[in-house]
């Protein structure tokens, strides 16, 4: 995909509001043994890369050091009417810093008020020494919103046949 369709997909109203009303996303890679995991993280859009931060000793650190290649849902709605998500494939690099991930600090600060975010940054300083600095670079992004028609082009098909 070039880079201009990733920002088309990432500009969308749509996509824009995903991003600006959660930072819960799945992130699926492949696992040390070899075998798929899809976990739930929290996540930081930069503009131009998606961050997870973890513990430096969590499992998906040192695979994603063997395996970068990941995809990343981020998912809202309840009914199929609201259905929308934005799915991502790319590639992870990780770093691990002393301290706390800024990113971490900033996602924590989308949701919470000022005396929560100080205390919750209190808190995770006392608890980590060192974080991983999961940042994904999107090579491939697509936005759907199922209510509105925007959907994978094989559904569009499938649903334009049944129409006629």
């Amino acid at each position: 995909m070039e880079p201009q369709e990733i920002d088309d997909e990432l500009s969308t109203t749509g996509a824009q509001e995903l991003l600006a009303s959660t930072s819960a996303a799945h992130l699926a890679y492949i696992g040390e043994d070899e075998t798929p995991r899809v976990v739930p993280v929290g996540f930081f859009w930069t503009g131009n890369q998606f961050v997870i931060s973890t513990a430096a000793t969590a499992p998906k650190v040192k695979a994603l050091s063997t395996r970068p290649a990941v995809a990343l849902a981020i998912d809202a709605g309840d009914t199929p009417d609201q259905a929308r998500s934005l799915s991502i494939r790319g590639q992870a690099s990780v770093e691990i810093v002393d301290g706390v991930v800024d990113e971490y600090l900033a996602a924590a600060r989308r949701s919470m008020d000022a005396e929560g975010a100080a205390e919750f940054e209190r808190n995770v300083r006392e608890m980590y020494d060192q974080m991983a600095r999961i940042a994904i670079t999107p090579h491939w992004v697509r936005y759907y919103d199922f209510g509105a028609g925007r959907m994978p082009r094989f559904l569009q098909d499938l649903a334009e046949r049944n129409q006629s």
